[in-house]
């Protein structure tokens, strides 16, 4: 490997999220339109009456990507568990403290279980907490805290703290969804307006839940293709590179249908062809892989990139185009690829409609069209 290729190994990641953050924020401005009102409650539970129904999965934090829990309704949001054991130890100390917390948003599946939308990092610090353990074999002793508690665990509570810790109520926000009922939209927008804070979830994120099936299932297996790690980089953590090989397989097989915003026309997507209805899933991972070992054996990382970090809309273009004449046969002079490349960045009309308004229908059309007729020329 080259200086320059390890030195864009170390940057690649950040840049690659602060482009990204910045797609995503033009995409969360967009309003999603005719969205249905939702049903939901509101009742309170008592923390001990709350880890309970966690232990009994009677309430589940979903387990997210690639682990998911086949049976529920809304599987694989979560992020993994971020809190640190700092955060961990005040929230405790707040509720011995009596001090109010914020309230958390649960999703009721047609079986009555209920999945957590919002809370995840709350409810899994009580449970942490009450089973005595915060990591596998690291005792659950209050550390970050005042000198009065310092030390504590659940099992050496005093029976006044025992008592007020257990019957401290949080109050619960219970939305109904049953995906065959529809509303999809509208439970997707709940989930975004809920995470607009700093761990915020990403609408690739949100997907793997709402759109959960075969499809889902299919774009983890494609994630970890080596000809497609080989070009895009170390895996994302927020599932960026998963949302990239939906746009890809959504604007390949289905472009004439885009129109703004793309984060709806990638919900329908996913919710139309959820488990791979009218869909061939060999023809999918054929065309995905031909398509990366092409990519990656003419221009590597250069592929998914206009400059140093991944552009999603360059990305687009570049794999759709490419995927289109790969219909025709193998490609005979795989060098020519990065001629294309270079042609397509010298052009104006190309290089503004991968730069900014990158959603708009006729930026979306014209990158895709000019890329494949460029593609289109090679043998």
């Amino acid at each position: 490997m080259s200086a320059d290729e390890a030195g864009l190994d170390k940057s690649t990641e950040q840049l690659e999220l602060q482009v990204e953050e910045a797609q995503d924020e033009e995409e969360r401005d967009v309003a999603i339109p005719d969205l249905e009102p939702l049903s939901y409650f509101g009742t309170d539970f008592d923390v001990h009456g709350l880890v309970r129904r966690l232990n009994q999965k009677d309430i589940v934090v979903p387990s997210f990507d690639p682990v998911t829990d086949s049976e529920s309704e809304l599987s694989g949001f979560q992020r993994k568990f971020v809190w640190k054991k700092t955060q961990m130890d005040r929230f405790i100390e707040s509720l011995l403290l009596g001090f109010p917390i914020p309230g958390i948003f649960l999703v009721q599946q047609p079986n009555k279980q209920l999945l957590v939308l919002d809370g995840q990092q709350r409810l899994r610090t009580l449970q942490k907490f009450f089973s005595g353990e915060y990591a596998s074999g690291e005792e659950f002793r209050l550390d970050n805290v005042g000198k009065e508690m310092k030390g504590l665990t659940y099992g050496t509570l005093e029976d006044e703290q025992r008592r007020l810790l257990d019957n401290t109520f949080i109050h619960a926000t219970v939305v109904k969804y049953n995906r065959s009922l529809g509303g999809d939209e509208s439970v997707y927008s709940l989930f975004e307006r809920l995470n607009t804070g700093g761990t915020n979830l990403y609408p690739q994120e949100i997907r793997v839940a709402l759109f959960h099936g075969e499809l889902v299932e299919l774009l983890r297996e494609l994630n970890g293709y080596s000809g497609w790690r080989s070009i895009y980089g170390p895996l994302s953590e927020r599932l960026k590179d998963q949302e990239l090989i939906l746009r890809f397989l959504a604007f390949f097989e289905d472009e004439a249908s885009y129109k703004r915003p793309l984060k709806v026309f990638l919900n329908e997507f996913l919710s139309a062809h959820r488990d791979l209805e009218g869909l061939s899933k060999d023809d999918l991972r054929k065309t995905f892989h031909d398509t990366c070992d092409a990519a990656s054996a003419a221009l590597g990382r250069r592929a998914l990139r206009a400059e140093s970090q991944v552009n999603a809309a360059f990305a687009d273009a570049m794999l759709v185009g490419l995927a289109h004449r790969l219909k025709r046969g193998p490609i005979q002079d795989l060098s020519a690829l990065e001629q294309v490349r270079t042609e397509l960045l010298g052009n104006a009309d190309f290089t503004s409609a991968v730069a900014r308004a990158t959603a708009d229908e006729e930026r979306v059309s014209r990158r895709l069209s000019m890329a494949k007729e460029a593609f289109g020329k090679v043998q």
